[in-house]
């Protein structure tokens, strides 16, 4: 994940198999500000995906495996509801309604201006509750906590919190990814490390302290548990 000056960029994965267009497109998200990653195929973008955890997808229906309308729709039985915007050149209103039937967030038909590209991302973003490139620079929240990665401090409400720095790690890390269900795997590798080689249990004792400090009874729920999964942070129902 890249990052400018402390801040956390938003994260896009770009998935096109035509090459030029690919490079084109990474170089000209990047300028606008956006972290991205890019894949040529279907079976990529699904590890990529699932790899990366991105706020939003950029897929190409016409791909050399397996076409973007069933990439959708496998993150979609998968439970992934990270925002897809369709590429395509195909415009009939039967291709139109496979992709929107399948989950798509938008649909972009080729050709295409970067610009409108760039404006129809940042229209999902805000729409999906997905961070937003307009959003303060290292600024992360979730119902009545928030976060400045650039400051390192953290809040409940107006008060600030006492975190340890793996406390803060493994808030950042859901904060950065709400309505989202993080495996205890993922949890481990991003917030203590690929080679870390101890219990995953250790993620348990971490999110009961942290909910403690976020929580005081009389605020809602943060720091939820997914069962046989892993953890949650989920906004409060309005």
């Amino acid at each position: 994940m890249s990052e400018a000056g402390g801040a956390t960029a938003v994260r896009l994965v770009v998935v096109e198999d035509d090459d030029s267009l690919r490079e084109l497109l990474a170089a000209g998200l990047r300028f606008a500000g956006y972290d991205v990653r890019t894949a040529s195929s279907g079976d990529d973008a699904l590890r990529l995906v699932a790899q990366d955890l991105p706020d939003l997808v950029v897929l190409d229906v016409n791909l050399p495996d397996t076409d973007g309308f069933e990439i959708c729709r496998r993150l979609r039985a998968s439970g992934d509801e990270v925002p897809v915007i369709f590429l395509t050149a195909r415009t009939d209103p039967d291709d139109l309604r496979a992709g929107f039937d399948g989950g798509a967030d938008d649909y972009v038909p080729k050709p295409f201006r970067l610009d409108e590209l760039t404006f129809r991302i940042g229209a999902v973003l805000r729409r999906t509750g997905r961070r937003s490139a307009a959003a303060p620079a290292g600024r992360l929240s979730c119902g009545h906590v928030s976060l400045d990665e650039v400051a390192h401090r953290a809040w409940s409400e107006a008060t600030e919190l006492s975190l340890t720095p793996t406390e803060f790690r493994l808030l950042r890390y859901l904060l950065a990814n709400p309505e989202r269900a993080l495996t205890r795997a993922q949890i481990l590798e991003h917030v203590w490390g690929y080679d870390f080689d101890g219990d995953w249990q250790v993620i348990e004792t971490y999110v009961s302290s942290l909910r403690r400090k976020l929580d005081d009874g009389r605020l809602p729920r943060i720091v939820h548990t997914v069962r046989g999964i892993g953890y949650a942070a989920r906004r409060p129902a309005p």
